[in-house]
């Protein structure tokens, strides 16, 4: 995948993300100076969490800004269409057990599972893109082949990662 689809909403929450990162380094460095003046490192609890947390930051702010140019930022207000697509709102009915589920496809780097929405790179987005109201779709899933029937597809416009 040469881009990676985005709302707007998730863009800017990742912006927001970014910002707030690197306001927080001068707080870590300072962390780790004030450590490293008690002396021996070799058994500074506080330089070692310091050093952990400086590390975990620094990775997540290059992660971030690696990903930055290939986003494909895309305004979820403005979309409509009869085909499941990215920023859609597709509920399904599982044909073996009746369950009805509601997910709304969006970007990997915004999708949340426990708030309904689902990466558009997910199995089950995968088996739902381009497809219709009335479609029958299977998803081989992690826990096994599952069917569903797309109940409607709807376009509530901004993202619920927001």
């Amino acid at each position: 995948m040469d881009t990676i689809p985005i709302s707007v909403e998730g863009f800017k929450k990742l912006e927001r993300e970014l910002d707030a990162l690197k306001k927080e380094r001068p707080a870590i460095i300072q962390a780790i100076k004030e450590a490293r003046e008690e002396g021996d490192l070799s058994e500074n609890a506080g330089y070692d969490a310091a050093r952990e947390r400086q590390g975990m930051l620094e990775a997540r702010i290059n992660y971030i800004e690696s990903r930055m140019p290939k986003f494909n930022v895309i305004d979820i207000n403005t979309l409509n269409s009869p085909k499941a697509i990215f920023g859609s709102t597709v509920t399904v009915e599982d044909l073996e057990s009746g369950e009805k589920k509601t997910y709304t496809m969006l970007g990997p780097d915004e999708a949340d599972f426990n708030n309904g929405s689902i990466s558009i790179l997910s199995p089950v987005a995968k088996a739902l893109l381009g497809k219709q109201v009335g479609d029958e779709v299977v998803v081989n899933a992690p826990k096994g082949r599952i069917e569903y029937e797309i109940i409607s597809i709807e376009f509530k416009g901004t993202s619920p990662a927001a």
